[in-house]
């Protein structure tokens, strides 16, 4: 089987040049980071960290964790690391609450993070040959930018469709012969959901592969989208703070995210200790820059709970893999002193033959935590008697319960009823927040 790579030098050399590259590039990042953001300086003075105490990427363990709560806490300025005449753009996170996070880019890091970018595409097959459709958001989210810059230096034609307007995205991809798709897993699921409703069948399209990310999604849910396009759907993992999409990629093995190590040093960490975990352990990933001119974050905590493993990849590829997330040590749910992930929720409702179209309502009533999930039905399960619907309903809510050890309220609902989302999907509405309870 021929193997493609779009920087094949880097995405195949040793890991002895791997640790080499990183050594070096860490330790010019920290002086630049150190000579330059005052917030950083401030911090490892407050842990008693000397700028001598670091020689070598061994020392990491040495220096403090970054946070979401210190970037906002830096908004606007405070984390940049060069003149503000150097940044050409900036792009913030999606974030509901308190300020946003607001991370600044130089031509420098954009080259470098298109660059990334390309080489998921690259993996997903992709050559200058390909129609690449971008359905990601563009703007301050930095999906659709990136899979856009990396579309156009592999030097495939580019559907710079943003999101939303499903029945042109869908016009433009069968008179244009769309070959990748890149957008959240959620809407291509929704494209897939359309087409057939149009009178579509898998084969009349020309997709060969799509890149999804920004979203959680499980194993099952691939599967139905790779069925309802009848395409390879491969996962991509980015975070604005770090550079948006194509910090990691997936291969064609699918058995995990390759980290582009050249440009990002990835740890594993106890979430609630902080103690450096060793690889093939699950834990919180936590990532350092190891190239950005404008923003570099040194050991910034992503929440996103995973694996690291080095195992050897049929792809050739010998950067480590990250295992699709888990979770996240910040968003994940304790319902009833029960740990609870969305995810464990939709491989349920994906192995008993449901869409992935459902909703999760958490609420406190009586200081007691109450637990829904909202299920659209099948359209032809729609005329099911109500005696069959409520059978449907237990039998649910008991997979549920195996699953999880808890008992959640299950509502089988009409198809369509749960809004559609064009962006990322909304599937945790958690009313205990707006109560002020901590959770």
């Amino acid at each position: 089987m021929q193997k493609n790579y779009y920087q094949p030098e880097a995405e195949t050399m040793s890991v002895e040049d791997i640790k080499k590259i990183q050594n070096e590039k860490f330790i010019k990042q920290f002086k630049h980071v150190y000579d330059n953001v005052k917030y950083y300086r401030d911090l490892l003075d407050k842990n008693g960290v000397k700028f001598e105490d670091i020689k070598s990427i061994d020392d990491i363990s040495k220096l403090p964790f970054l946070s979401k709560d210190d970037l906002r806490e830096a908004y606007p300025y405070g984390m940049l690391a060069t003149d503000l005449k150097n940044c050409v753009r900036i792009h913030s996170t999606s974030g509901t609450t308190g300020k946003r996070v607001v991370a600044f880019y130089t031509q420098e890091d954009i080259d470098l993070w298109e660059d990334c970018c390309a080489r998921a595409i690259v993996a997903a097959g992709g050559t200058k040959d390909d129609v690449v459709q971008v359905c990601y958001g563009y703007g301050l989210f930095t999906g659709g930018s990136g899979l856009h810059g990396g579309s156009h230096k592999l030097g495939s034609l580019t559907l710079p469709m943003s999101s939303g307007n499903t029945k042109r995205q869908i016009q433009f991809m069968m008179d244009l012969g769309s070959t990748i798709l890149c957008c959240t897993p959620s809407y291509a699921a929704y494209i897939g959901e359309t087409l057939k409703e149009q009178g579509y069948k898998p084969e009349d399209n020309k997709l060969k592969a799509g890149i999804f990310g920004a979203e959680p999604w499980t194993e099952e849910m691939r599967r139905d989208i790779e069925k309802s396009l009848g395409i390879k759907a491969y996962d991509i993992y980015g975070l604005t703070e770090s550079s948006g999409p194509g910090v990691a990629f997936e291969c064609e093995e699918q058995s995990g995210m390759h980290i582009n190590e050249d440009h990002f040093y990835a740890e594993i960490i106890d979430p609630d200790t902080g103690e450096v975990l060793p690889e093939g352990s699950k834990g919180e990933l936590v990532f350092t820059s190891l190239d950005k001119e404008a923003f570099p974050l040194i050991r910034y905590r992503t929440r996103d709970i995973t694996v690291l493993t080095r195992e050897k990849c049929s792809c050739g590829r010998t950067f480590i893999k990250m295992m699709k997330p888990m979770g996240r040590s910040d968003d994940m749910m304790i319902i009833r002193g029960v740990n609870v992930f969305p995810s464990q929720i939709e491989a349920v409702l994906l192995n008993k033959g449901y869409a992935p179209n459902y909703q999760i309502v958490v609420d406190r009533v009586n200081n007691t935590d109450t637990f829904d999930i909202l299920v659209e039905m099948l359209p032809e399960d729609f005329s099911d008697t109500p005696k069959t619907i409520t059978k449907k309903e237990k039998k649910l809510q008991s997979a549920m319960k195996e699953m999880l050890g808890i008992n959640p309220a299950i509502r089988l609902v009409a198809p369509k009823s749960i809004a559609r989302s064009e962006g990322k999907a909304v599937r945790v509405i958690d009313k205990r927040k707006k109560m002020g309870i901590n959770i």
